[in-house]
Parts: structure tokens; C-alpha cells; sequence
């Protein structure tokens, strides 16, 4: 073992979801471990922390988007920003994870340097200045997602005097109460906003240059709250968790091989809600559904604003932006007080951390992932991207077991270096697969930057939980892939992998 300990064993990067769930688990199957969580913000929640626009839910349950380790207790499953706030401040109190916490940390720059089997983190502090920490393993848990810049189409506001607003930067003060509200955009975001503003604003409008499949289900549900009146809670939790990811998968396979039948399914809620009549065209997309995520409507907020003449929905190309609203290509003119340029995220990898290794710059897109959770040739590091067709933190909580599995056996066998070995002429059979076969707009912006994925697991990133969590929590963690040793030792097969401590 090195002569020198490092700061801590793990570095958690972000204290979001992702984060949270991986000191959770640390703190229940890798106790022995020493970990630090930093965050550039000065709350935890990441997400749900950053994003203050109004109506700010879920657009998962939170039976599946909540951890396997600690039971939703809300009556809504569908939940707002604060209540999933007050679920991870539960978890932080409750488990001794918030003395762990260092905010105010902004991570710039981590190098691994393999003579020492340590990570070298610097970081920016509030004030400006910098310091360091080291860690053995690092854990990035910053999302997907640039948090400094959203995706900007170029829009032209020149000649336009109303306000301008992304969601991502929402202003405290904004007071739209009987104002005519633009959203520009129809994915979730934009979903959630339009029925919310339209409880204070004059009307609400959505336009959308394309149309997003939308389908609507009760905030509450109904059999979760029946099953925990009942049941033990984590009893009732298991089985509404069971429930929703069968049913999550189910929906998803049947979108992706009865195409024609989703349609007709998610069109007759909308018009058991809007009424027959209404504008087919506004909700029928030119993709099949789950080609891009579903938007979700609990309890037909968005349609009820619609009949109550308070929302609108209207397809169309911009033109330009006029004094007092946007001008379509069709020549329709749209008023609008404030402009909410719902347009969508910008993709990031690693939280854009500049990673090296021995001072060699780490290109992500030239690395493939290991099991959705390391990448190739990469030491002591892991990341969560959560799933594209189901909840976010399911991919959370498997990864997160899987480390601390890594965990155990690099201790178990006196280990200071873990890397998934990929050699050239392996990598040089690989057939890749599209990362994301989604059409939606950030993914397909984001593509060039991510990571390679092939065909076949383990190096790739899968999109099918059940199938994945099994093979995470049971397939042997020495596997002829991933790769053991300890600093200065050169380990390159599961030949040469060392032999367990006595």
C-alpha cells in the first residue's frame, strides 16, 4: 500500500440524486470506505435545486425515480421540486450523509495519476480561489446537462421589447399575473410550465415547430397509497416499484413493436380529456412514440387549461420576433408579454471536468462505456446517465451497487487501481451501436461528445433496467475484463489480477 493515504477513498462529484444515492449506498454496503461529496451549489438537490420555473414536478413516478432504499411517503407520485427536496434532505439527516458535504466546490480539473493510484481534484471555491483534494475513486454523479448554458437556437429578439426567459435561469421576482405568456417548445419542460403559468397569466400559448406525443395519468396512485395503508411501508414500496418498472418496460416495448396501437391509445386520452374534435394534429408527431420520451400530463393539467380557454397549442415556424410577440412564417401573429424560450437542454459530459490521466487529456468519445457505469481504459472512475425510457434513478442505484462491489473486492484483495481493460485488438471487433437512437433534439446536438457503445454488453450502455439490474448485482465483478492491481504493478488480463488478501 502507498505510504500516504489520499484525502478520502471516494470523491463524489454533485450533490444531486446520483450523488446522494451513491454516499446512501457507501454508507450501507461499503461503510469502511471514506467518501466526500463536493458541490459547486450551495444546496444539495442538483436538478430539482437549480430549476425554480413554475409548476417545476417529475415527469417519472417517484415509486421508480425515488431510491430502492428509501420508500416514497407522499400521496403524489407525480411530485413537485420541494417535496422531492424534502425526500433527499430525509435521506441526508437520516443516513449522516450531510456532515459529508462540502458546498460552494466547483470541480475544474481531475488527473489520475497511477503511481500514486489517486485522483488529483482541483477545485474552485466561491470566493475565486482554488484548492485540491485527493481520492482513490472517482464518482461523477453531475448529471447530463451543461449548467451554465442551455441550448440556444439563435433567436433573434432584436425588435422585441417584452422579457426573454429560459427556464434554466428563472428570475425569483417575475410577476406574469395577467400577462400573455409565449412558451416556445413542447417537451416536458415546456408541458409543465404552460398549465401552471396559466393559473395567474391573461393565456398561455404553447408553440411547437413539431409536436411531442403527451400522454395523461393521475398524480396519484392509487393502488401505492392503498398498498402502504395496508402493507408494512417498505412492503408496499416494493411492490409499487416492481409494478411501475414492469409497467414502464412494458410500455416502452410495446411502443417500440405496436407503434399504431400507442398512437391511437395516447390520442384517445387526449380526446377523453379535450373532447372529440379536438386538434389531432397538435398532439401527432412525425416520429413513433418513445422514439423521443413520452411528455407527461398528470391529471390533464395542460388539457383542462385548454378548455378552460387559459392554454393554447399551436404548431408553427418562427418568422421573426416582433414588438409585442412572434411572427410566424404562416403570417399569424402570436402577442406575447414575456417569451419563455423553452428550447431544451445542452448535453455534458463529466460535468465538463477536464479528466486526465497521468496529465494525458481523457476524450470520452473515444472510450467505451463498461456496463453503463465505467468507461474503457479509464481508472478508478465512474459515472451515472441515467435512462432515457425509464426513471433516472434506477440507473443510480445499480451503478451505485456496483461500485461499492468494486469497492470491496479492491480492499478485499489489497487493489488500488480498478480499470476496464479494452485492448486494441478487442476494441478493433466491436460492432457499435447509436448510444442514443432518440431523435430528440439535445440528444442528437449532444452525440459527438459521448462516450462509443457497442452492440454488445458489457461495453455498452444498455437501456433495459431489468435485464441490466440483474446482471449488475449478479454477474461475478472479476470478470476477465475488469482489471485489479496496485499501484506500479502493470495488470493487464484477469491472468495477471491479484490473488484475494489473505
Amino acid at each position: 500500500m502507498l505510504a500516504t493515504p489520499p484525502d478520502f477513498d471516494v470523491l463524489i462529484v454533485g450533490a444531486g440524486i446520483s450523488g446522494i444515492g451513491m454516499a446512501a449506498h457507501m454508507e450501507m454496503k461499503a461503510p469502511h470506505h471514506s467518501y466526500a461529496i463536493v458541490e459547486r451549489r450551495e444546496n444539495l438537490g442538483g436538478t430539482w435545486d437549480l430549476f425554480r420555473y413554475p409548476g417545476i414536478r417529475s415527469d417519472s413516478d417517484m415509486h421508480t425515480l425515488g431510491f430502492d432504499f428509501e420508500p416514497w411517503r407522499h400521496e403524489k407520485s407525480i411530485a413537485d421540486a420541494p417535496a422531492i427536496l424534502d425526500y433527499l434532505n430525509r435521506i441526508v439527516d437520516e443516513r449522516g450523509i450531510r456532515q459529508h458535504i462540502r458546498y460552494g466546490h466547483k470541480v475544474v480539473s481531475a488527473d489520475f495519476r497511477e503511481d500514486e493510484a489517486r485522483w488529483h481534484v482541483e477545485m474552485e471555491l466561491d470566493d475565486g480561489s482554488t484548492t485540491r483534494l485527493t481520492a482513490n475513486f472517482l464518482y461523477l454523479g453531475a448529471g447530463y446537462y451543461d449548467y451554465d448554458e442551455p441550448y440556444d437556437p439563435g433567436f433573434d429578439f432584436g425588435e422585441y421589447e417584452g422579457q426573454v426567459i429560459h427556464p434554466q435561469f428563472w428570475p425569483d421576482d417575475l410577476d406574469y399575473s395577467g400577462k400573455k405568456v409565449v412558451v416556445v417548445g413542447s417537451g416536458a419542460t415546456a408541458v409543465t410550465i404552460v398549465p401552471s403559468m396559466a393559473k395567474k397569466a391573461a393565456k398561455v400559448t404553447m408553440l411547437q415547430r413539431t409536436p411531442t406525443w403527451m400522454f395523461s395519468r393521475p398524480a396519484k396512485d392509487r393502488i401505492a397509497n392503498f398498498l402502504r395503508k395496508v402493507l408494512p411501508e417498505k412492503l408496499a414500496y416494493r411492490i409499487t416499484r416492481f409494478k411501475n418498472i414492469r409497467m414502464q418496460d412494458y410500455a416502452y416495448k410495446m411502443a417500440r413493436d405496436k407503434p399504431e396501437k400507442v398512437k391511437e391509445t395516447l390520442w384517445s386520452k387526449i380526446e377523453e380529456a379535450l373532447g372529440q374534435g379536438f386538434d389531432k394534429d397538435a398532439f401527432s408527431p412525425p416520429y413513433n412514440p418513445w422514439e423521443q420520451r413520452l411528455c407527461l400530463v398528470p391529471d390533464a393539467d395542460l388539457f383542462e387549461a385548454m378548455k378552460a380557454g387559459k392554454a393554447e397549442v399551436v404548431t408553427g415556424h418562427i418568422e421573426k420576433f416582433e414588438k409585442g410577440g412572434v411572427r410566424l412564417k404562416s403570417g399569424e401573429f402570436l402577442e406575447a408579454d414575456i417569451i419563455i424560450t423553452a428550447t431544451g437542454l445542452k448535453l455534458a459530459v463529466a460535468g465538463k471536468i477536464a479528466i486526465s490521466v497521468n496529465g494525458e487529456p481523457v476524450q470520452f468519445n473515444e472510450r467505451f462505456y463498461y456496463k453503463g457505469c465505467m468507461f474503457s481504459n479509464l481508472p478508478n472512475l465512474a459515472v451515472v446517465f441515467g435512462y432515457l425510457n425509464a426513471s433516472w434513478t434506477l440507473r443510480a442505484d445499480i451503478n451505485s451497487d456496483f461500485v461499492c462491489r468494486v469497492l470491496n473486492h479492491m480492499r478485499a484483495t489489497g487493489s488500488d487501481i480498478a480499470v476496464p481493460v479494452l485492448t486494441p485488438e478487442d476494441e478493433a471487433k466491436i460492432v457499435e451501436d447509436d448510444v442514443f437512437d432518440f431523435s430528440s433534439g439535445y440528444i442528437q446536438r449532444g452525440k459527438h461528445i459521448m462516450p462509443r457503445n457497442s452492440i454488445e454488453y458489457p461495453w455498452r450502455l444498455n437501456q433495459e433496467y431489468v435485464i441490466d439490474r440483474k446482471r449488475m448485482a449478479e454477474d461475478p465483478v472479476v470478470d476477465g475484463l475488469l482489471t485489479f492491481r496496485r499501484a506500479g504493478a502493470n495488470a493487464q488480463s484477469a491472468e495477471e489480477q491479484l490473488e484475494a488478501a489473505e
